[in-house]
């Protein structure tokens, strides 16, 4: 049934743990291979520990398919994900999440902008105050850097007025513009616009390059110049000794007696119950499953949710408002193989001419007339494609705010997710103004579609982080304030969402909790002779 409200849903169970059929040991434990554990895994490589990546989906197959449109687009061959229930009206949609090794970043375009100094920053937006994060752009700068390297990001300095200071230049250049891009990018300037190259991992150099990897927005890559978290992060570990388990799905966190330490993982494997123990636990499952796995773990000592003393776990969900844009030259066939290349933050952050930030304009990897399908099943084939032939393509994004009503909570075992939109009057102005410059670049047809609640890949805040127990589940590092041994690194912990791809950030900090662990790690075994001399 339909609820109001995530208030009216229920509780969490609190419920003994059932037995297992199996147990596996090891010092840390990751949940989930995407950006966060990935990257997470890849840190701890050479540690010296014992480190085991738990992922519930298996590897994706380098196939044919890989590149076919209406399989991957139309049939949904690589969508694996669960349906979820919008809370609100008690419909199931299928979310935009991947169960594979490498999490989303299989399907993703490989967009890697760092957030503005501003987004770490409490700032004013048209519906409330976006909150600052517990820590600076600058403590997260030199990690931007490492991230940077370690999945080949290109890019350019000194074209976008809100980048933020770089310590180091991009590891590669920018991709450039192709043709037509490069007129919409001159057209802009004319406008007194600053488009600039969009920061990226893709490894396309060539105009061959380009035609292979033409669809791989949205789409497996089997070329491998995507910086995906399996092959950048995943493979170098599990090369290094990281254990990998698939088909693993985590479904609870067991503590001792107190309730102050994780010591085993419960998950459900080839119709077993497997039990994982070890001395770390870090949550890496993605915003919304990494919070179902926290509300099942409801024990004795945690009632409402494992480290749940604030309320907040499932909570501050957050989800990019988003606008899928087109824009048709009805006499110019566009040509172009990988368009997205260009970015424009011109009303980013507030200014003269903008009270509010109003959001990112970055370009879509060329549309075609499969991918329009999914959208718009009963168009005839032969119109979509004389569309998309003519169309650049572009994605707006605008901040969404934390909101204590908007969250995850679990029905009957199914996650259920309630989400109402913030800042839709700056989104609004957001598609005005690029409409209008979109239009003077000379394409007189505009198309737009604002994306809903299925749309969540960039889904955040479910258990944010912050110098206040009381209003925080994560702590600075990202280690949960009641339970000790217990981290999350994807990016339920964001306290924001920006208006800017998450997947560079989430990497980053990756990157910074991994240094904070083995930090404490190397203190824990050096105490006794510290003490003792």
């Amino acid at each position: 049934m339909p609820y109001a409200s995530i208030d009216e849903a229920p509780a969490p169970a609190t419920t003994d743990a059932p037995a297992h059929d199996e147990v596996i040991t090891a010092d840390t434990v990751i949940v989930g291979s995407g950006m966060g554990g990935g990257t997470m895994a890849y840190a701890l490589k050479d540690s010296g520990q014992r480190v085991l990546i738990l992922e519930r989906g298996e590897h994706l197959p380098a196939e044919p398919e890989n590149a076919d449109l209406e399989e991957v687009y139309v049939k949904g061959r690589y969508k694996n994900a669960e349906h979820w229930v919008d809370g609100r009206s008690g419909s199931q949609f299928k979310p935009g999440v991947y169960y594979w090794v490498g999490g989303n970043t299989k399907v993703y375009g490989a967009c890697l902008p760092r957030f503005r100094r501003s987004d770490f920053e409490e700032t004013a937006q048209e519906d409330g105050i976006s909150p600052a994060w517990p820590f600076t752009y600058d403590e997260l700068e030199p990690y931007y850097t490492r991230a940077e390297k370690l999945f080949r990001v290109r890019g350019v300095l000194g074209e976008d007025p809100t980048e933020p200071p770089h310590s180091e230049p991009y590891p590669f250049p920018a991709l450039e513009h192709e043709d037509t891009v490069e007129r919409l990018a001159a057209s802009f300037r004319r406008q007194g616009l600053h488009p600039f190259h969009m920061a990226n991992g893709l490894a396309a150099e060539t105009a061959e390059d380009r035609r292979r990897i033409a669809t791989v927005d949205g789409a497996p890559d089997q070329t491998g110049m995507k910086s995906d978290a399996e092959r950048v992060a995943v493979d170098p570990a599990v090369a290094s000794g990281v254990e990998l388990i698939t088909g693993a799905k985590v479904f609870r966190l067991l503590t001792d007696d107190g309730g102050t330490r994780v010591i085993a993982a419960l998950a459900e494997r080839a119709g077993k119950v497997v039990r994982i123990e070890a001395e770390r636990f870090i949550l890496a499952a993605g915003a919304v499953n990494s919070a179902a796995v926290l509300l099942r773990s409801a024990s004795s000592q945690h009632p409402d949710g494992l480290a749940n003393s604030s309320g907040l776990v499932g909570r501050n969900y957050m989800v990019h408002n988003s606008t899928f844009f087109i824009g048709i030259n009805p006499a110019r066939i566009n040509r172009t193989q990988w368009q997205k290349t260009l970015g424009l933050n011109d009303w980013y952050e507030a200014g003269p001419t903008t009270p509010v930030p109003l959001g990112n304009l970055q370009m879509l990897g060329k549309l075609r007339a499969a991918m329009l399908k999914m959208a718009r099943p009963w168009a005839p084939n032969w119109l979509l494609k004389a569309m998309s032939d003519r169309s650049i393509d572009i994605y707006l994004t605008t901040e969404d705010l934390p909101r204590r009503e908007n969250g995850v909570r679990l029905v009957d075992g199914q996650i259920n997710i309630w989400w109402k939109p913030t800042n839709l009057g700056a989104h609004r102005e957001l598609v005005r103004r690029i409409t209008r410059a979109v239009r003077r670049a000379g394409y007189p047809v505009v198309f737009t579609q604002r994306m809903g609640i299925e749309t969540n890949s960039h889904q955040c805040g479910t258990a944010v982080a912050g110098l206040d127990r009381r209003t925080s589940v994560l702590n600075k590092d990202c280690r949960a304030h009641d339970v000790e041994n217990l981290w999350i690194v994807d990016s339920s912990f964001f306290p924001s969402s920006a208006a800017l791809n998450p997947a560079l950030t989430i990497a980053a900090n990756s990157l910074r909790v991994a240094d904070a662990i083995l930090r404490d790690a190397h203190r824990a075994i050096e105490f006794p002779q510290e003490q003792s001399a």
